[in-house]
């Protein structure tokens, strides 16, 4: 009879959330940014500093709608609701066939070009995109203008000693 759960490695939700990540060639940064959250939060749930939320299973659900949740959650199950549906399906996010340098000819990023669009949640204004490209802040120029002011002129000058006395020494007038 087979010892049931003895010598089993224990693979964590965080371990599934890496492997989802792996499956779509993303790294961790590119992988935040396509689920809608920071690389500090995946960072945390990848180094046992928190552990992941129910915001980030639905993060990832709503982005990737084929996976199985009781399979990223408890890991019952198979990865993907249709694994075959996934492989096959040349539209379909899960198999990374459409992704840029799947084929070995493009690369996985391509950093000559601009972005044809900003994310929804960024206003689209010099001061707010944070593209590669508009990462110089604008300088504004300030004119300070000098009013014609008389020259200031010493009239007196005063030295304090250590004793407790002082002089005063008045420049003579020419």
């Amino acid at each position: 009879m087979p010892d049931k759960g003895k010598n089993v490695p224990k693979i964590d939700m965080k371990d599934r959330i890496r492997q989802i990540m792996e499956a779509q060639h993303m790294t961790q940064q590119v992988f935040a940014d396509f689920i809608g959250t920071t690389p500090a939060t995946l960072s945390g749930i990848f180094n046992d500093r928190t552990r992941p939320s129910i915001n980030i299973v639905e993060c990832i659900k709503k982005k990737i709608p084929d996976i199985n949740t009781d399979w990223l959650m408890f890991g019952t199950g198979q990865m993907y609701l249709h694994a075959n549906a996934a492989a096959s399906d040349p539209q379909n996010p899960l198999d990374g066939s459409h992704l840029p340098g799947s084929n070995g000819s493009e690369p996985l990023i391509d950093f000559g070009s601009v972005p044809s669009s900003t994310p929804q949640s960024v206003v689209s204004s010099p001061s707010s995109y944070n593209g590669v490209r508009n990462t110089q802040q604008i300088m504004l120029r300030e004119e300070v203008k000098h009013l014609d002011k008389p020259q200031r002129r010493v009239t007196e000058i005063r030295v304090y000693y250590d004793d407790q006395t002082w002089e005063s020494f008045v420049p003579s007038k020419k």
